[in-house]
């Protein structure tokens, strides 16, 4: 987009670029108009080449747009009295079908245990998968 301005601006922990164009659309076609649940969203054959080659800077942008990591705190009711525990994990949450299962496509790139605890929910909650997934999704400011 040589003919484009782009500007940046400092933010904490990153720098944020803007760029204005009509063009943007070519490069990015799942861009459009309508809702993005409402319509398909798929990447093209050079897109799914640069998630393949680095799907944690895909899940990242991801989480940190549509995502959480908190601390789930459960309490239950045993016969020997109640348990209490809490385990980190994340939830990456989107109306879209289609970009969900491009999430779950570049978790299962990285090896990441996860699951669909909702219609519009992908949750990762393992220990081993928070720990991975904490590698490379880093913290959203």
């Amino acid at each position: 987009m040589p003919t484009s301005s782009v500007s940046r601006r400092q933010r904490r922990g990153c720098t944020e670029v803007k760029s204005y164009s009509k063009h943007w659309v070519c490069l990015f076609p799942q861009h459009g108009p309508g809702r993005k649940h409402q319509r398909p969203i798929t990447l093209h054959d050079w897109q799914r080449e640069i998630v393949a080659g680095w799907p944690g800077w895909f899940v990242r942008g991801l989480m940190h747009s549509d995502g959480y990591r908190g601390v789930n705190h459960v309490r239950r009711a045993l016969p020997g009295g109640v348990r209490c525990y809490s385990y980190p994990r994340y939830l990456f949450k989107n109306e879209s079908a289609d970009i969900l299962a491009l999430c779950g496509e570049a978790l299962d790139l990285l090896g990441v245990a996860w699951r669909r605890n909702k219609r519009n929910e992908i949750s990762v909650a393992r220990r081993e998968a928070v720990e991975l997934l904490d590698a490379h999704v880093g913290p959203k400011y």
